[in-house]
């Protein structure tokens, strides 16, 4: 654990909101109150947040812009009064400095690993957040992007038969605790012939621990203490072991 990031609050995420479907649209909902999390992330904030998105699709402007005006939404929807909230994509890279010096929350979003991965090394973001004293909110590959190595667990066509393929990539240093999301969904996953968990993610987590979280549950990180709230499982030596439930919590790290 870095020491600098005792000034943080930090949250893990595998989906933060609790958004839901009626007649095949999506509505957008308030950030999900399982395990606590919306009373605990306000918390966390000041008043009238100043918020940063950082993209994991730092090309696709029309995706960053869906981004943005969805977290409006759920910022919205849980009475959380933004003041500013801005976007960090390809065009705005330029402006990190100045964007993280005027922010008290930044949200790492979800996407592909390694493209978020690259992206946030091309802007020295691992760096840049030594100094940041807020919020930080990680969402799926935002959260596996923060741990000091990260897991890039394979996930399009092709990336687990690719011997060139490295799943294993430096990261933004806020934990040590490697993140596996969206459990529920992805645990019977077949992906280039073989399944996800068993055929390899099991075999990689020889020498690893790999946290698998479902959503609505998360990593809470504050003072150099990381408590884990919800269901969730522990990946490692090859073995899938449930650790904690939904309504419950565990410490796993307290410095």
């Amino acid at each position: 654990m870095n020491h600098n990031n005792s000034a943080k609050t930090i949250f893990l995420t595998s989906s933060p909101d609790a958004s839901y479907q009626v007649d095949g649209e999506w509505v957008t909902g308030p950030f999900t109150s399982k395990n606590g999390f919306l009373k605990q992330f306000r918390q966390a904030c000041q008043e009238n947040p100043r918020v940063l998105l950082i993209t994991a699709t730092p090309d696709d402007p029309e995706k960053n812009q869906e981004m943005a005006e969805y977290f409006t939404r759920v910022f919205a929807a849980s009475e959380i009064a933004v003041k500013t909230m801005r976007l960090l994509e390809r065009t705005t890279m330029g402006c990190l400095a100045e964007w993280l010096a005027g922010s008290d929350v930044v949200i790492l979003g979800g996407g592909h690993v390694p493209t978020q991965n690259r992206f946030f090394r091309q802007i020295g973001l691992r760096e840049r957040l030594q100094d940041f004293g807020g919020v930080i909110m990680g969402i799926s590959a935002g959260s596996m992007n923060c741990a000091e190595v990260v897991y890039a667990q394979p996930e399009l066509s092709g990336e687990a038969s690719d011997p060139k393929y490295e799943r294993f990539l430096p990261g933004l240093g806020l934990t040590h605790l490697q993140i596996l999301p969206h459990y529920q969904m992805v645990k019977d996953y077949m992906l280039d012939g073989r399944r996800l968990m068993e055929g390899i993610t099991y075999p990689d987590s020889v020498g690893h621990k790999f946290y698998a979280l479902e959503d609505g549950s998360y990593i809470m990180s504050a003072g150099g203490r990381e408590v884990l709230y919800g269901n969730a499982f522990l990946i490692a030596g090859g073995k899938l072991t449930p650790i904690c439930k939904e309504g419950r919590a565990l410490t796993l790290t307290d410095n």
